[in-house]
């Protein structure tokens, strides 16, 4: 058994994981990033994405997640996201319909600030409806 951390994915809504790991990727607008046990004390801005996270029997498990923080400090990692779920309980039809909603808006022009609430949710959809086509 590899070296391990304890850590605690939070969506809004419910407590999405927590237990030990021995490693986590997350996603950043600069690409992705891993924790390994040990790994120096940081914060870094999550972006809409895939978690992944390796359990102690070597099996990786993953997560679609909206935008949020991760926290890593003596060796525990805590993880907060707007939203998170496992691609296996994603509706295709809902989140296909929040695409095509998600596109309209954007070819309509409005103020800054709701042309970038629509550019994350077109990613957001645009994640849940690749994750579903996976495995």
């Amino acid at each position: 058994m590899g070296a391990s951390f304890n850590i605690r994915i939070i969506a809004t809504d419910k407590i999405f994981y927590e237990g030990s790991v021995r490693a986590f990727i997350g996603t950043t607008i600069d690409g992705e990033f891993e924790y390994l046990s040990g790994h120096e004390e940081e914060i870094v801005a999550l972006s809409e994405g895939i978690l992944k996270y390796q359990t102690q029997d070597g099996e990786w498990h993953k997560g679609i997640s909206g935008r949020g923080t991760a926290q890593f400090a003596n060796n525990r990692c805590t993880i907060l996201v707007d939203t998170c779920e496992k691609p296996e309980d994603i509706d295709r039809k809902r989140a296909q319909e929040a695409l095509d909603r998600a596109k309209e808006r954007l070819r309509q022009h409005h103020s800054q600030v709701e042309y970038y609430m629509t550019q994350a949710s077109l990613a957001r959809a645009l994640t849940r409806l690749k994750e579903t086509y996976e495995d």
